[in-house]
């Protein structure tokens, strides 16, 4: 799995990157607040990315910090909205604002959003307050405290690990529950959750 690469910024078209590393073009999607981000084309950039692994595609995306890419990959497991939804909303707002809307319930924050309806803006809250909730429970619901946690959280990383393998949300999230997780790392659980399925 690709977890960050550094390359010079070859071309620029929103919400499409490439990046030249070592000779090699590797194109990205990126939200807009990644792109703001970024010097001009010519210029060197470090992106954390996310691989991911479709029967008729394969496609990479890029996020100037940790941060981003672990809402993004918290978003993505959200009923109804995947990676093109999720860029929208992580291009929208940045990763501190969003966490606060949903903290505060923001529901008309949350329809400003392209695409983003009453629905699915309060599916969104109930769903990032569910996958977020261990931040919550100790009073840290604040947005650098919850990114900590959501980086931390060796369960959401196996997740995306699983995902990107190829395995659908469902199984990889039913695989990693059923891991014991005090104390192991993402690559642990991963290893755990894989000889599980196996079985």
């Amino acid at each position: 799995m690709i977890g960050r690469i550094v390359g010079t910024l070859i071309e620029k078209s929103p919400p499409e990157l490439l990046v030249d590393v070592a000779g090699i073009g590797y194109e990205l999607s990126a939200s807009m607040t990644t792109i703001y981000d970024l010097p001009p084309v010519g210029g060197e950039v470090v992106l954390y990315t996310h691989f991911q692994v479709k029967e008729d595609s394969q496609t990479l995306y890029g996020f100037s910090d940790k941060g981003e890419r672990a809402l993004f990959r918290v978003l993505i497991k959200v009923n109804g909205i995947g990676p093109k939804m999720a860029l929208a909303v992580l291009s929208s707002m940045s990763s501190e604002e969003l966490v606060a809307n949903v903290q505060d319930s923001d529901v008309t924050a949350l329809t400003k959003i392209p695409g983003v309806g009453k629905k699915t803006a309060e599916r969104l809250i109930i769903e990032l307050r569910d996958k977020l909730g261990q931040a919550a429970k100790k009073d840290l619901f604040t947005a650098p405290a919850v990114l900590r946690q959501v980086q931390a959280d060796p369960r959401q990383e196996a997740e995306a690990a699983l995902i990107s393998l190829g395995y659908k949300p469902q199984e990889a999230a039913k695989a990693v529950a059923s891991v014991p997780v005090d104390g192991a790392s993402s690559e642990e659980v991963i290893r755990a959750a894989l000889k599980g399925m196996l079985r």
